[in-house]
């Protein structure tokens, strides 16, 4: 029963604390004025993310990991700095409060944030776990009137993870810097995901392309035919002499037939010279098989499915699916939308079929509802699948959504309808074609047929597929009405020669789907992993193929041969097992972690045995030896870095992966002499670095030219390429002083455009680090300078800078043409607009064009209303619409740029600047008369004044705007 107003008011004030603000303010629409609905805003205490924010009173090891491995692993837990006045908010609020709601969500890591609210806040008043899947008036007011304890198995389930990962990061992430490169990391599941992104990179360096070659026919019944007949249809040649047409299918991937297929290999010439041979043959058909269709509706989404349908669908990321997907739910439109269920609720099964009746007709309704059985192994969510909310699906129209949050709200709201309707049925048709060439071969071909009968519940919904080129569900291809021993004629007989493809690389949604099908991680988190794996460097996208990095070959090396059990897919899949056996209560965390960290037979901190038995009992599996994670990461003397980082590419070339980035290198000649070394590009796929490729970055000039030296200085001058492009500079005396105050920095400056390292001459080196030039004094006598900026050439004449046409004026402008400049009006606002450097299309949201352009801070993509910068592995030349529309759907679902911290900080100061409006005369005064005190004594208040400049933004701008009013 839901609590009425009057109940609501004789039960005192109720606090709800909920994760977000967003999901405060529905929430707070749906419950009577006794009730105070704030958010947590996400976690408000964790691990610590560094020794400066563990309490002084722990030391050691403690202090590093922010986990006391020596006492039964206990966590060490912080409030986050950003999170204390939110902290102090909360504690003020339930101080007011007679009862106590915890309204996260209804997963581990919800459960989690509610129970360290509960210990952060320590309530004296009732504490109610408040739990729903969906933010409707009802399913809000049923959770208050039905709340429950709160579920320690889950929070320990959940800390056990985070202890884990923690333990994982910390301890592998320093090996990484030691032995690859600073910054790196490492992490349980994100690991072994960029392992498997590199594997597959591996079987395309190692793929060997096959060629082979087979016919295809037009063949004619002689009839005229119709949509529903056609009088000619295509065939494609599948046997000769009885023997099968070699396909790719039947080839290894280095290129050779498998062994033991007993099939024809056909080269150019065999299939020119078969197909001449046909060219006046009299065909028949052989035979004629028919089989009836049918095609049952997909299960409604979970969060990995529908990951995948919005990448192959919509065109978005993992990461901006579910940022679109939070807004839809925090804003009531869907169901939860972290979920490994494939349930719907009763109520939500006669909503889509009410819909299906009304939308579709009694004829597409099924006569009993469907359910779907969960496909996750240990699904952990209590939640249904991904569905419209509430006992009556709104239709996308209805809605009012618009952009991205009506395209994933109409793909969600279509795959829940679907879900409940009849299949679709109708015949596929498989024709078998004869005849004899001149030579005496007998030929067949065959051709597949598909027609639907009765489309069923793909009139709502068909989903995607990750192969571009395969053919979708609703797809029909009709043959004509044939007969065995029906005559017929080829029109055209072709050969068309094919050769094998290498693997296709994984996508956002083909990863997701390979994870969950290894059972790698839980699919809540996948769309973070994906995100690290991205930001980290150690995958980019082309287009939306996702490419290892050199580095992350490098990384995926190391673990492989000295952590090979903390990549190994079975071994991480058992490891989410074990997890789970934990939070259903069948296996214990700290004998678990224990054999995880210290190794099988080694003694605990406790002096206990954490042996064999013990960890089959804390359910380890099968017991194999691990090793202990602290004395694999304390024992790295077998580790070589350059081993590690170092990859044949062919004739003797190595690929290195350094400090700086890769490069290539051929040992020198010479023993004990550093070879010749080229950089490779950040964002060229591994697979494309061949030996004539290797050889090519070889033959170009790089390192350091030296251009002569400088007859005024008579140091020498040298060409580099660096970070930010090609550049010269001046070498100094090895004594100069490059530090402190008496430092020395060489004179340095950038290539024109126009110019290259390998053109560059002493004279072009001298007259660049001669700039900025004096072009000469306006009749006031203010003198005028051409320089080089980042935005460009330009003149400066004091203060009034003036932009020049190109780099070369800088040298050649004269007195006279640069006050003719500066005699023209300065003209303000934005220059004329530069052409786009590429079109894209038109983007599927705003169905506006979609152009590439040059921006103040680099190359960006727009449609006119969104702008989307292009990413480090971005480039101009070969970004695709796809990927364009893909940046623009990002920037779309992160909303509108938040704030800036001032603007933040007196919006918070309202309140208080209100209050100071309403203070009285005579306090006032007594402000006025302070203010001259502080002014006399100014010395003396100095040290108050450091003291109050290490408050927060929010208090120094209250208690200045504050005196403001008061003065």
């Amino acid at each position: 029963m839901s609590p009425t107003t009057s109940e609501t008011a004789q039960g005192g004030r109720r606090l709800v604390i909920v994760e977000s603000p967003a999901k405060a303010k529905t929430i707070k629409g749906y419950l009577g004025p006794g009730y105070v609905v704030e958010a947590s805003v996400g976690h408000i205490r964790d691990l610590p993310n560094g020794a400066a924010e563990v309490p002084d009173k722990y030391t050691g090891e403690v202090r590093r990991l922010g986990v006391d491995v020596e006492r039964d692993f206990q966590p060490i837990y912080v409030v986050n700095a950003d999170k204390k006045s939110q902290v102090k908010k909360l504690k003020e609020l339930l101080a007011e409060s007679d009862e106590l709601f915890l309204a996260t969500d209804e997963d581990r890591e919800g459960e989690a944030i509610a129970w360290h609210l509960q210990e952060v806040l320590k309530p004296k008043v009732p504490v109610r776990r408040m739990v729903f899947h969906e933010i409707t008036k009802d399913a809000i007011r049923e959770a208050v009137a039905n709340p429950r304890e709160l579920n320690k198995r889950l929070v320990d389930a959940q800390e056990t993870r985070r202890i884990l990962d923690r333990l994982y990061g910390y301890e592998v992430s320093p090996v990484l810097w030691k032995k690859v490169m600073r910054g790196l990391s490492a992490g349980r599941v994100q690991s072994v995901a960029t392992r498997l992104v590199v594997e597959r990179e591996r079987e395309r360096i190692a793929f060997r392309s096959a060629e082979y070659w087979d016919l295809t026919g037009t063949f004619s019944t002689g009839r005229a035919g119709d949509v529903s007949d056609p009088g000619t249809f295509g065939a494609r040649l599948s046997a000769v002499d009885g023997r099968r047409v070699a396909q790719g299918r039947d080839f290894t991937s280095l290129g050779q037939l498998k062994d033991g297929s007993n099939v024809l290999h056909l080269n150019e010439a065999d299939a020119r010279a078969l197909a001449a041979g046909l060219a006046d043959t009299a065909f028949t058909v052989r035979s004629v098989e028919s089989k009836p269709y049918r095609r049952s509706p997909y299960a409604p989404f979970r969060t990995t499915t529908m990951q995948q349908e919005a990448s192959r669908k919509l065109g978005f990321g993992a990461k901006a699916t579910m940022q679109v997907a939070q807004k839809l739910y925090e804003n009531g439109y869907i169901t939860y939308m972290r979920t490994d269920s494939t349930i719907l609720s009763d109520t939500a099964v006669a909503a889509a079929r009410a819909q299906v009746t009304q939308l579709y007709g009694a004829d597409y309704l099924p006569d009993k509802p469907r359910s779907y059985a969960g496909k996750v192994k240990n699904a952990q969510e209590a939640h249904e699948a991904i569905r419209p909310s509430g006992d009556r699906f709104r239709t996308p129209a209805e809605t009012g959504l618009t952009g991205d949050q009506f395209r994933l709200y109409e793909l969600i709201w279509k795959r829940t309808v679907a879900s409940q309707m009849k299949d679709a049925v109708g015949n596929s048709v498989t024709v078998k074609i004869g005849g004899r060439a001149s030579d005496g071969r007998d030929a067949e071909f065959s051709a597949s047929g598909k027609t639907i009968t009765f489309h069923g519940f793909m009139k709502a919904y068909v989903e995607g597929a990750d192969d571009p080129n395969a053919e979708l569900d609703d797809r029909e291809r009709r043959l004509p009405q044939v007969a065995e021993g029906d005559g017929l004629t080829a029109e055209e007989i072709t050969a068309d020669g094919h050769a094998t493809k290498p693997p296709a690389r994984y996508t956002e949604a083909s990863l997701v789907k390979e994870l969950e099908e290894r059972e790698i991680g839980r699919p809540s988190t996948y769309a973070t992993i994906l995100g690290t794996i991205l930001d980290r460097g150690y995958v980019f996208k082309k287009g939306t193929a996702l490419v290892p990095s050199f580095l992350s070959f490098a990384v995926v090396n190391l673990l492989e041969k000295h952590f090979g059990r903390l990549v190994d897919y079975d071994f991480t899949a058992k490891m989410e097992d074990d997890l789970d056996r934990i939070a259903r209560g069948e296996a214990q965390a700290v004998p678990w972690l224990k054999r995880f960290y210290f190794g099988e037979g080694v003694n605990g901190a406790d002096g206990g045995d954490a042996g064999e038995g013990a960890a089959a009992e804390a359910g380890n599996g099968d017991g194999d030896h691990l090793g202990g994670l602290k004395e694999l990461v304390t024992d790295l003397g077998a580790i070589d870095a350059r081993e590690i980082s170092s990859f044949p590419v062919g004739d003797g070339i190595m690929l290195r992966v350094g400090r700086y980035g890769p490069y290539v290198e051929r040992p020198s000649q010479t023993e004990g002499e550093t070879g010749h070394r080229a950089d490779v590009p950040d964002d060229l796929p591994p697979d494309e670095l061949t030996v004539a490729f290797a050889e090519e970055l070889l033959a170009k000039p790089s390192g350091d030219f030296e251009l002569g030296t400088d007859p005024e200085t008579g140091r020498p001058i040298v060409a580099k390429d660096g970070r930010y492009g090609p550049y010269v500079t001046e070498v100094l005396p090895d004594d100069t002083p490059k530090t402190g105050k008496n430092a020395v920095k060489p004179r340095t400056a950038s290539l024109f455009k126009s110019m290259s390292l390998d053109t560059v001459t002493l004279e072009d080196a001298l007259k660049l680090m001669s700039l900025p030039r004096v072009v000469g004094t306006d009749p006031e006598g203010t003198e005028i300078t051409a320089q080089n900026g980042r935005y460009g050439p330009y003149l400066k004449k004091g203060t009034d800078s003036r932009s020049l046409g190109s780099e070369e004026q800088i040298f050649t402008i004269t007195v006279d043409e640069a006050l003719a400049i500066y005699a023209q009006p300065k003209q303000r606002g934005r220059a004329a607009a530069k052409p786009p450097l590429k079109e894209l299309g038109t983007d599927p949201v705003s169905e506006k064009p979609v152009v590439v352009k040059d921006g103040r801070f680099g190359p960006y993509v727009t449609d006119g209303e969104t702008n989307a910068t292009l990413r480090r592995d971005d480039d101009v030349e070969t970004i695709t619409p796809e990927r364009g529309y893909e940046l623009l759907a990002e920037k779309r679902a992160k909303g509108p740029a938040k704030k800036t911290a001032k603007k933040t900080a007196a919006k918070k100061t309202t309140a208080k600047k209100t209050a100071a409006k309403k203070t009285t005369a005579k306090k006032t005064a007594a402000k006025k008369t302070a203010a001259k005190k502080t002014t006399t004594a100014a010395k003396k208040t100095t040290a108050k004044k450091t003291a109050a400049k290490k408050t927060t933004a929010a208090k120094t701008a209250t208690a200045e705007k504050t005196a403001a009013k008061a003065e």
